[in-house]
């Protein structure tokens, strides 16, 4: 079949890159016209936090809805006058006078305008510092493009002013995207062609991937911003795209030159070339590419967080990659013919070695798997121990959703946050919001207000919580039979402090609970909170959570519950993939067990690195939690990639079987002719990942080193002595099948390793 796709392509090969042609320019409008991408947040809401704060906003907000809409906190310093010094206020009212006026800004609130109770909070505790909340009249998404302007508008004169907040921060974290992005590229790219250079020693062979890549990620960012016309795609998937797009693309197209360059020294036509380099190179390319979609399908059972659109964009650019790669690939090997391998004069005088070809049977790596068989145990034990070892700080995991820390400590916005978080009091306070719930009924019987009185003391005397805010603290003088008389009885006749509380802490079903402490809010005490929250119960009624507490913690528990289907699912049907390309049912089973290891030690480099905060002054970082997110698309990654690299050795190793027959001699010859490719797709790929390693975006620079640590595991210790031991251990066992399933892969055609018989050489061919 591929073979005769790959004579199919040849005899059509100005038609096929004419169509690669306009499926570029499609892509290219695609990225152009496509759907907004969504922030990073606003995922999740359909788990109980998200549902009960829809609750909450639906009965607060039921008669008169709040528009939705967006703000920044400004920070005014001065080193030398107090906040209360009249040339302090003076000169913080004169910086935000052009903001009064601006049509943008809807709301202003200084320390100078709010009641004397609360001004402690906009005043820092060395009383040099001052707060100012901007009000924008638009979302998130659109003040983002204005918020510098209104900024620039700001003259401190004495003072310094800083900006953080929502719309600073979620700037900051979009910008930062996109320069890690741009810088990704700028390194990986001139990095990826020079080793294609050293790998291929021509320049035309280290171009074609190189062009493939920048052909993948085109057609993988149209693909996710199309996706984003009908669903939520968050920013991360173009990283993903790109990082994906560019070390997959490379990678196949590394295999299918190389076959084809080796095909024409060996004195094949252009035809037959083409044709044998898509029966191997171009089957291996093609199961590969499922074996990484199958691992990125993974993200695709966490439905309601970003990473199902992460998952989604992968699978895109890696078939992307698998078109280019058996269509504008191997017509363009076809029109350049021997060109392929041109190399200029000087190049060759200077390094006149540099793309030799040994002869059969030779050369570094058939030395290595010989002798790797020659005393396999010895090779097998030592490389499981210190896979083992590698994985162990995974032990010590500890999960939680990345927040302001995730931006570099450089970072003005973040530095700002940090600022407002130490420094003023109170807004380092986490708030978890509880709600006792009555569905059927009033919570204004004097049943249901007593029992919300007994809840609301009660939460105020759990560990580490501060106090409780809620309709039953207007009046210490008040008591329980008070409450219960007053919220009983009509609401007209309340004194109007009552009435206020009453319209923003209460509705028809529902009773908020404002619980306040000053542990952060990923902190195990303030989880430990909203889990004695969820654990109260009210005769007739519920208790819910919800804030940022409630919500990082059903995040974590979604993606553990999930994670177990998820793994089993991937590792099942590539196991059955695996099946179908070797006939095997004992090659799978290896596969899968050994990329576990290879995936283990990268989840324990994740957890020293970034968890606990090795090299993090090297690296730039705040060490912290693993947000629950990276585990899973690390995983994703990580199992496709190791596929990848196991079907395109196996197939090499098993082309050399069905050739000779020999279990030993088929490792020993597909380990030479794949194994440098192996390495130099491994070396383009952990540049490729390095590269995005430099971002200054957490999640993405965890991903990126976590994948360049993995990549490089599973290129030396997994495929140099692992593989070629285990082959040599099970011997002819490695391609056994019972009967009904060998008969069942015969009758399915997929046995097409074999290379295809020659056609008569044709002029100028």
């Amino acid at each position: 079949m591929f073979a005769r796709w790959g004579r199919f392509v040849y005899r059509f090969r100005w038609v096929t890159l004419v169509a690669s042609a306009l499926l570029l320019g499609v892509s290219v409008i695609g990225v152009l016209t496509g759907g907004q991408l969504e922030g990073n947040g606003g995922f999740g809401a359909d788990l109980e936090a998200g549902r009960t704060a829809r609750l909450v906003a639906r009965e607060i907000h039921r008669e008169q809805p709040v528009a939705v809409t967006s703000g920044m906190t400004l920070i005014f310093s001065s080193s030398t006058l107090n906040a209360t010094d009249p040339a302090f206020q003076s000169a913080l009212e004169a910086a935000i006078a052009p903001l009064k006026s601006d049509p943008r800004v809807t709301g202003l609130t200084t320390p100078y305008g709010v009641p004397a109770s609360e001004q402690a909070t906009f005043i820092s505790r060395d009383g040099h510092q001052a707060l100012v909340i901007v009000e924008f009249k638009d979302r998130s998404q659109k003040s983002e493009q204005y918020v510098n302007e209104v900024v620039a508008a700001v003259h401190p004169g004495l003072l310094t002013v800083v900006a953080t907040g929502q719309v600073p921060l979620n700037l900051a974290f979009n910008s930062t995207l996109d320069s890690d992005l741009q810088r990704a590229e700028y390194v990986a790219l001139p990095v990826t062609f020079l080793m294609l250079i050293l790998i291929f020693a021509a320049v035309v062979a280290a171009l074609l991937p190189l062009g493939v890549g920048l052909l993948a990620i085109v057609g993988g960012l149209a693909g996710t911003m199309f996706l984003a016309h009908f669903t939520d795609v968050s920013q991360y998937a173009t990283n993903i795209v790109t990082l994906i797009g560019l070390a997959v693309a490379i990678d196949y197209s590394l295999f299918v030159v190389n076959r084809f360059r080796d095909e024409l020294s060996s004195g094949a036509t252009r035809e037959e070339a083409i044709a044998i380099a898509m029966s191997t190179a171009g089957r291996a390319i093609t199961f590969s590419g499922i074996a990484v979609a199958i691992g990125l399908s993974a993200m695709l059972f966490f439905q309601g967080t970003f990473m199902a659109s992460m998952g989604g964009a992968g699978a895109i650019v890696v078939a992307i990659a698998v078109l280019y790669g058996l269509t504008f690939l191997p017509a363009a090997l076809a029109i350049l013919g021997h060109r392929v391998d041109w190399w200029p004069r000087w190049a060759r005088r200077i390094m006149p070695s540099l793309g030799t070809r040994r002869p059969a049977g030779t050369g570094a790596w058939h030395g290595m798997a010989m002798w790797v068989m020659r005393r396999p145990w010895f090779a097998l034990i030592p490389a499981l121990v210190v896979l083992v070892a590698l994985g162990t700080p995974f032990l010590q995991l500890r999960m939680a959703s990345s927040d302001v820390d995730a931006l570099p400590p450089s970072n003005q916005a973040r530095q700002g946050y940090d600022t407002l978080v130490s420094d003023f009091p109170g807004w380092n306070e986490t708030s978890i919001e509880a709600v006792a719930y009555y569905p059927d009924s009033s919570p204004f019987t004097p049943e249901h207000v007593g029992a919300a009185y007994d809840l609301s003391r009660r939460l105020a005397a759990l560990p580490n919580v501060i106090r409780v805010q809620s309709i039953f603290d207007i009046d210490p003088s008040l008591s329980r039979p008070d409450y219960q008389s007053l919220y009983s009885g009509p609401r007209d006749s309340l004194p109007s402090p009552m009435q206020d509380a009453l319209a923003t802490g209460a509705g028809p079903h529902i009773v908020l609970l404002n619980v306040l402490t000053n542990k952060p809010y990923t902190s195990d005490e303030a989880r430990a909170i909203v889990r004695a929250v969820r654990a109260e119960h009210l005769a007739g009624g519920q208790v819910l959570a919800t804030g940022g507490t409630a919500e990082d913690l059903d995040i974590v528990n979604f993606i553990v519950q999930r994670t177990p289907t998820a793994v089993g699912t991937v590792i099942l049907v590539t196991y059955v993939i695996l099946f179908l390309l070797t006939g095997s049912v004992v090659l799978p089973l290896k596969a899968v067990l050994t990329n576990l290891f290879s995936i283990s030690a990268s989840f324990g480099a994740l957890v020293f690195v970034f968890q606990q905060g090795h090299f993090s002054r090297l690296l730039g970082f705040t060490a912290q939690s693993i947000d629950p997110s990276i585990p899973v698309i690390l995983f994703s990654l990580v199992f496709g990639m190791s596929m990848d690299y196991e079907v395109l050795l196996i197939s090499r190793i098993q082309e050399e079987y069905q050739r000779t027959g020999d279990n030993q001699a088929g490792v020993a010859m597909g380990l030479e002719k794949s194994g440098r490719l192996i390495t130099g797709a491994a070396a383009i790929m952990c540049a490729v990942f390095i590269a995005f390693g430099l971002a200054q975006v957490v999640i993405i620079k965890s991903i990126g080193i976590g994948l360049a640590v993995a990549i490089a595991i599973d290129a030396t210790i997994v495929r140099i002595l692992i593989v070629p031991a285990v082959m040599r251990i099970l011997g002819r066992a490695n391609w056994w099948a019972p009967r009904r399933l060998a008969f069942l892969h015969r009758r399915l055609g997929l046995s097409e390793v074999a290379v295809p018989p020659r056609l008569p050489a044709r002029e100028g061919v």
